[in-house]
């Protein structure tokens, strides 16, 4: 079992950036990669974006490409997320989660640990 803690979130103004992290525990050996995802108010869950711990690839929604970052410390077990210019449409609950494998890093069906969540507010 892997737990994910994810302090960070908050009240931000349009175009400020903000840092999200995720520190996992427990059974973290037999992970592959975190995933971000986000679920604003009366929309389903999607994918924001998702790190491979060995190599480091990245992937990205299109949403975000060019403004979030994804990025990880491997000796910390832990996972950020720079969010610059940040959009009103970005208000979100954010979690991170560890997938089940690597062939579908961007599928929401393919991730089985979850953090809690925490809130992002973008005001225009």
């Amino acid at each position: 079992q892997v737990q994910l803690v994810e302090p960070g979130g908050g009240l931000v103004q349009a175009r400020d950036s903000l840092r999200l992290s995720c520190a996992a525990s427990g059974r973290t050996f037999i992970n592959y990669a975190m995933g971000w995802f986000r679920q604003a108010p009366r929309k389903d869950r999607e994918f924001v974006a998702a790190i491979t711990w060995s190599r480091g690839s990245t992937y990205y929604a299109e949403s975000v490409k060019g403004r979030f970052t994804i990025s990880r410390d491997n000796g910390k077990n832990t996972v950020y997320l720079q969010m610059n210019s940040l959009k009103p449409e970005d208000t979100a609950v954010y979690y991170c989660a560890v997938p089940k494998n690597l062939l579908r890093v961007a599928d929401i069906n393919n991730y089985d640990s979850w953090g809690q969540g925490t809130q992002v507010t973008v005001s225009s």
